[in-house]
């Protein structure tokens, strides 16, 4: 009974393999192409979870 309650308990967050993927990269262009600007301190958070992926996009927008 315990077992099957932490199974069905959904855990917070998306797991590291999914979110850095190509449609991370995706809702960064998205956010990029849209009219609200992330701030740079999350950008350096982009970069620093997708590397030269991310910087080209955000020179791409800039």
């Amino acid at each position: 009974m315990v077992i099957e309650k932490l199974m069905s308990t959904p855990s917070p967050g998306i797991n590291r393999g999914n979110r850095i993927s190509e449609e991370g990269l995706q809702r960064l262009e998205k956010q990029l192409n849209s009219n609200r600007r992330p701030s740079q301190q999350v950008l350096q958070q982009w970069v620093k979870r997708y590397g030269e992926a991310a910087q080209k996009l955000i020179d791409k927008y800039q």
